[in-house]
């Protein structure tokens, strides 16, 4: 997966808001108040480590604006983790849980580490001394973390275990993405890829084309892009490229196969991090291109799932003129020179804000359950999601249609309202 040592994702929301605030005449000191998190932590987590030196960690957590409810948003534990990465993260986290009209805020946080070589013991101990350097800053009814990029329910669970430790209760709600039966959801590990398959469906319908005449390229084979291929293929829709980071080669591969890629078989190829076997694929007769080739496919759908600054100026040009959608599960994938050229070529774009609010959704979901210890079952959840993403994306596409502005811009301008009005209504500004 390419990146770019020069990119700021911070710098990027701003301009993305910016661009919106002038377009809805924003005022100054509105516009100044959600260009920036209205506070940040940054701390250090010494670790004894399993060879008996102490290692100190660097962790963060943004919360970029909490008027519509309590900040919401994920831990990332990754060895490029930034804090510009996390307070664009944490913004970006404002306008999602706005634009699917959830009372919730945005929020962020992450650790600058790697679990690929971090024992579980090791990454235990991570974990509680987040929770500890933050525990006064946070919980049910002010912010409620979950998992992001290489975090996942058991690192729920620690914080969980430590937060509840060091108040004294049991607080479920303080925290989402848990293993089910100890407060977890049923229909959360599949709810960010199928909310990206959901809003697809409804893009697909806007262009009247049948889903079942379709093919799609993701980058990325994390949870995300393993349940939107799932449902996608339900839909009738053929994957024929997959994109994904190769641990042991420290490089990105995309694994072709023109007549559609056969997700269990992947799955049972697949290490924890959404690694695919280079051999064991070959032998499975997939073709193995280079990483960034995902984006060159000729494909109706692409679906950036991975990281951030994937769809640039420069790696736009490469995108095929047969494809109609650009649906983006990952967070900040495209930045805003490829956003004019996807514009320009009328590329009907489903922003990540939108696209990937399946998650959050269902983390609501799971934090409401949490609170009330009353949970429910799998299908009613994931009607809850469908009806939530399908609203959510009719009213950001009938802004489009309305007001003939790009779609998202159309999703900005409804999530930045919502905030505005809200920052308005408490007398914040």
């Amino acid at each position: 997966m390419s990146t770019n040592n020069s990119f700021n994702p911070f710098r990027m929301a701003q301009e993305q808001f910016d661009h919106v605030a002038d377009l809805i005449g924003l005022d100054q000191s509105t516009k100044e108040l959600l260009r920036v998190p209205m506070r940040e932590y940054h701390f250090s987590i010494p670790v004894k480590m399993d060879d008996g030196h102490v290692k100190v960690f660097r962790g963060y957590r943004c919360q970029h604006n909490d008027a519509r409810g309590p900040a919401k948003g994920g831990i990332r534990f990754h060895p490029q983790e930034t804090i510009d990465t996390v307070r664009a993260l944490s913004m970006w986290m404002t306008w999602k849980t706005a634009v699917v009209n959830l009372p919730l805020g945005g929020g962020k946080g992450g650790v600058i580490c790697d679990p690929h070589n971090l024992s579980m013991r090791e990454q235990e101990q991570i974990c509680r001394g987040w929770v500890r350097q933050i525990a006064k800053n946070i919980g049910p009814v002010s912010d409620v973390p979950a998992p992001d990029v290489m975090t996942n329910a058991q690192h729920m669970l620690w914080m969980m275990d430590e937060f509840e430790t060091i108040h004294g209760g049991r607080y479920p709600g303080f925290i989402t993405g848990k293993p089910v039966g100890m407060g977890g959801s049923l229909g959360r590990t599949e709810a960010t890829g199928y909310g990206v398959v959901y809003t697809i469906r409804e893009a697909l319908k806007e262009l009247k084309i049948d889903p079942k005449s379709t093919t799609a390229s993701i980058q990325g084979f994390g949870n995300v892009a393993q349940y939107a291929i799932e449902l996608y293929t339900q839909l009738g829709g053929t994957v024929i490229a997959v994109s994904c980071w190769d641990q042991k080669d420290q490089t990105s591969y995309t694994y072709k196969k023109n007549d559609g890629i056969e997700l269990k078989g992947l799955l049972e190829i697949t290490d924890r991090f959404g690694g695919i076997d280079k051999n064991k694929a070959q032998d499975l007769g997939y073709e193995i291109l280079d990483g960034d080739q995902w984006i060159e496919q000729e494909v109706d759908i692409l679906i950036p799932a991975a990281i951030e600054n994937q769809v640039t100026g420069e790696t736009i040009q490469k995108v095929s003129k047969k494809v109609k959608i650009i649906a983006e599960g990952a967070n900040g994938p495209t930045t805003p020179e490829a956003d004019a050229v996807i514009n320009e070529r009328n590329i009907f774009i489903i922003p990540d804000f939108l696209a990937n609010a399946g998650g959050v959704t269902c983390s609501y979901f799971e934090q409401v359950q949490s609170n009330t210890n009353y949970f429910w079952e799998k299908e009613e959840v994931l009607g809850k999601l469908d009806t939530k993403m399908t609203t959510a994306f009719i009213a950001v596409n009938e802004l489009v249609r309305s007001k003939n502005l790009y779609g998202r811009d159309a999703a900005y301008v409804i999530a930045i309202s919502r905030v505005a009005q809200a920052v308005k209504d408490r007398g914040w500004v």
